[in-house]
């Protein structure tokens, strides 16, 4: 004889040569060795190595004394005890004790992939569950399920069973893009090979036609913008180029608002923000402007001499036709002199202003 003791929320299988034959409640029991008992926590889903479900369920006395659940295809049972999420259950069929614990077994349909009347982070459901994404304020998110777009998102965090369909969100942005055009090597008119680096800024006017339609709309806008660049650098000299970056600005952001209904954009601005040249040819040219400045600054320093030359002249007519002046001229010279001399000294007879008149050999 064995004894078994179940305790309270336990049940007992009794199994006799492999053969389920009774259940136990809880209490104390004494067996024959011919006889086993597998004890389960009543909590938890009916499970025994010895036999299956069906076999267990064919007794009246426990089929009386459980619930079963039967889950199909794209469902998922979410066990919930005390009003608190425990356990998920997929496709198969349970059984548990009933209890007094207020116990629910919610079975929720699948098929449909996204999640609309519940959030599983909040539940907490696992992971291998379920699918998240989230589609920024400034963004739109472009739903596939089966590789069918079926809608188009807006901002906000979005959870989809992970069932058979396949799920995927793009997000696309939809905020005043900026594209930069890397300079490539051009010819212009004259032969001179050169790099332009400009900068387009757009936005896009309807989304799913530009997810679904075009093959990458970034590089399409680039490639416009390329070809547009190329068509007129290679009808203008050098210098032409140099003179006129506004008109290069204007001729392909004409050519790009020609493409937005083909493109499905809106162009807001576009411009060259730089235009490389050849190591030679920028020599070149900085020894140009070298010279053109220092022809400048020859040019300036003679006007000043002219002018100052001229003020001289114009002076010492002047004092020439006026002694008050020129006596003025005189002493305002001697003045500047004087400030620069420590001592001097003058002797008895003349005045002083005749003494320094001397001293300066003035007259």
């Amino acid at each position: 004889m064995k004894t078994i003791i179940i305790n309270e929320k336990q049940r007992g299988l009794v199994f006799e040569n492999g053969k389920f034959v009774k259940l136990l409640t809880a209490g104390k029991y004494r067996f024959f060795r011919n006889k086993t008992v597998e004890v389960l926590d009543e909590s938890l889903r009916i499970y025994t190595n010895q036999c299956s479900l069906e076999s267990l369920l064919d007794n009246e006395e426990l089929k009386a004394s459980v619930d079963v659940y039967e889950i199909k295809d794209n469902q998922l049972g979410l066990k919930f005890v005390n009003g608190k999420f425990t356990e998920v259950f997929k496709t198969g069929k349970y059984a548990f004790f009933k209890t007094k614990t207020d116990f629910e077994m919610r079975i929720v349909d699948t098929s449909e992939a996204e999640i609309t009347d519940f959030n599983p982070m909040v539940m907490g459901l696992p992971v291998s569950t379920y699918l998240r994404y989230e589609v920024q304020p400034y963004e739109k998110g472009i739903l596939y399920i089966d590789n069918k777009l079926t809608k188009v998102l807006d901002g906000g965090v979005y959870f989809f069973w992970r069932n058979c369909s396949t799920v995927k969100v793009d997000t696309v942005d939809t905020r005043l893009m900026q594209l930069n055009v890397q300079g490539q090597e051009i010819l212009t008119q004259d032969k001179v090979s050169l790099r332009i680096n400009f900068v387009c800024c757009y936005k896009l006017t309807d989304i799913v036609k530009a997810i679904t339609e075009i093959d990458d709309y970034e590089e399409q806008i680039r490639l416009c913008a390329q070809m547009s660049l190329r068509d007129y650098v290679g009808k203008h000299k050098l210098d032409e180029i140099l003179d006129n970056k506004d008109e290069i600005s204007e001729f392909v952001c004409e050519k790009l608002k020609a493409k937005e209904k083909e493109l499905y954009i809106e162009v807001s601005t576009a411009g060259v923000k730089d235009i490389i040249l050849p190591g030679e040819i920028r020599n070149i040219m900085n020894t140009v402007l070298v010279a053109e400045k220092q022809a400048q600054a020859n040019v300036i320093a003679r006007r000043e001499e002219v002018a100052s030359t001229r003020s001289l002249l114009n002076t010492a007519k002047l004092m020439d036709e006026n002694q008050t002046l020129y006596k003025l001229k005189e002493l305002e010279y001697i003045e500047r002199i004087c400030e620069n001399v420590g001592n001097i000294s003058l002797n008895g007879g003349d005045g002083i202003i005749a003494q320094l008149s001397k001293v300066l050999n003035t007259k």
